[in-house]
């Protein structure tokens, strides 16, 4: 089941238990459902910098609850979003 606006898998792993978890696609990972709190911040970071360092990733990923990878993926689609869109 994934777990959705901000809150960690309770044993601290990944978004899922296992390939038969997800479907049996060979441990493709759940979505992630970002609150709007959380899609409030991502937006206001990107728009003071479109590509993050891996401090400011490490310092937002741990003030948002979130993992590293997930801030790093949101940046690569929200970037892919921008590209489309221009």
């Amino acid at each position: 089941q994934p777990w959705g606006a901000g809150q960690p898998p309770q044993n601290g792993g990944p978004e899922y238990g296992g390939p038969e978890e997800a479907g049996g696609r060979g441990g493709r990972r759940l979505r992630t459902a970002f609150s709007a709190e959380q899609l409030s911040t991502l937006e206001s970071s990107f728009q003071r910098q479109r590509y993050l360092g891996a401090a400011e990733r490490r310092k937002l990923a741990g003030r948002m609850r979130l993992s590293e990878v997930q801030i790093k993926t949101w940046f690569q689609n929200r970037r892919m979003k921008l590209k489309r869109q221009l």
